[in-house]
């Protein structure tokens, strides 16, 4: 395997720039999964490290070798695409071998390799069937088997999951870590949506027009979001934004809005202090808002609203609650023994130990 480098990478399409200035440092045998809403560029990305689009400016990297004008059958990658992109006419022996016949490798060596991968993907005994005669999970499987037989430094992933139901996702999903644990492989995997790259990834890199906003560990990015565009799209249901005001001094602050007050909790206002008077976004997750009956211990009941219950969605386990303060809504995420009703006023907690601040100007992070 091999790690990857981006140094100030840029794409541009005419006078459209899908990629701009993006440095990256893929370690070896890392999952690094690229994540953002569509045309953020991150399939753009995937294709320039693959050698399927050319550089506007700066360099790539696989290992130690500059590829810039490596043609894409040189770079020792393998792309799982979207589509699944099997032969039709071809069994899933003869789709897992493919690549490999043409590569000239030798025929016990093809054959070694294509049991191990369907063994390792369960799908030893689908050999002899043709794509049509697959469901869309073993379809799936055999584009992933494609790409693990040709043992190349480096496995390029686009949006490998979306053409599959919801509970095949969460399954395929749990199948690909699996198999990076097992291949020690360097991954780079793209996706739009924030819960394969919260559970799928090593680091994760969030892109916005061309551009990197953050990039960390999942956990990082989803306590510590560098702006607010971070902090709205890593998340489900996203972040609560308050426009609001910082009041008071360095030992009694608060957060006013046109609804609420709220004190800032001691240990999380040094940061604060040079923005007291100003204009300010206050942001909380919904996960972090609750039913005062059924909060935790830990969670003081100082920090507290009341608003109205506009809509009420139970999930079994929690209940979203569509919240109203003011002109301003919110979404809660609660127990599900709530007593909340629709069109009725109803207190909530805050857990203020996990607020964030933003620049109103900027929309970045006040840390």
């Amino acid at each position: 395997m091999a790690r990857v480098t981006l140094d100030q990478v840029t794409k541009r399409f005419g006078e459209v720039t899908a990629v701009q200035d993006l440095s990256i440092d893929v370690q070896d045998r890392e999952f690094l999964v690229l994540v953002g809403p569509s045309g953020c560029g991150k399939s753009t990305t995937l294709r320039l490290i693959a050698g399927l689009e050319e550089l506007s400016d700066g360099n790539i990297y696989i290992g130690d070798d500059l590829v810039n004008d490596v043609p894409p059958k040189d770079r020792d990658i393998a792309m799982v695409f979207q589509s699944y992109a099997l032969y039709p006419h071809m069994s899933v022996y003869d789709n897992l071998s493919f690549g490999l016949r043409l590569r000239h490798t030798p025929r016990k060596e093809i054959e070694r390799r294509v049991q191990e991968a369907a063994e390792m993907l369960n799908i030893a005994e689908l050999l002899d069937r043709k794509p049509k005669a697959l469901s869309g999970g073993q379809r799936q499987r055999v584009a992933l088997g494609r790409a693990v037989v040709r043992d190349p430094a480096v496995f390029l992933m686009d949006e490998p999951l979306s053409n599959l139901d919801a509970k095949l996702r969460v399954q395929t999903r749990a199948e690909l870590i699996r198999l990076h644990e097992r291949l020690q492989a360097t991954v780079i995997y793209v996706t739009h949506d924030q819960m394969e790259a919260m559970t799928m990834g090593s680091r994760i890199a969030v892109l916005r027009d061309g551009v990197l906003q953050q990039i960390g560990a999942p956990q990082e990015v989803y306590g510590t979001p560098n702006n607010m565009f971070v902090a709205g799209f890593i998340g489900s249901p996203a972040m609560n934004f308050f426009d609001a005001r910082l009041s008071g001094s360095a030992d009694d602050m608060h957060i006013e809005t046109d609804s609420f007050k709220v004190a800032v909790p001691p240990d999380k206002r040094a940061p604060y202090v040079g923005h007291l008077g100003q204009d300010v976004v206050f942001g909380i997750r919904p996960e972090d808002i609750f039913d005062p009956e059924y909060k935790p211990e830990q969670v003081p009941a100082e920090a507290n609203l009341i608003a109205d219950v506009d809509v009420t969605e139970p999930l079994g386990s929690e209940v979203y609650l569509y919240m109203l303060a003011g002109d301003e809504s919110f979404i809660a995420r609660v127990d599900p023994r709530t007593s909340a009703r629709i069109g009725e006023k109803f207190e909530l907690v805050l857990d203020m130990s996990n607020m964030q601040l933003f620049d109103r100007a900027t929309q970045e992070a006040i840390t």
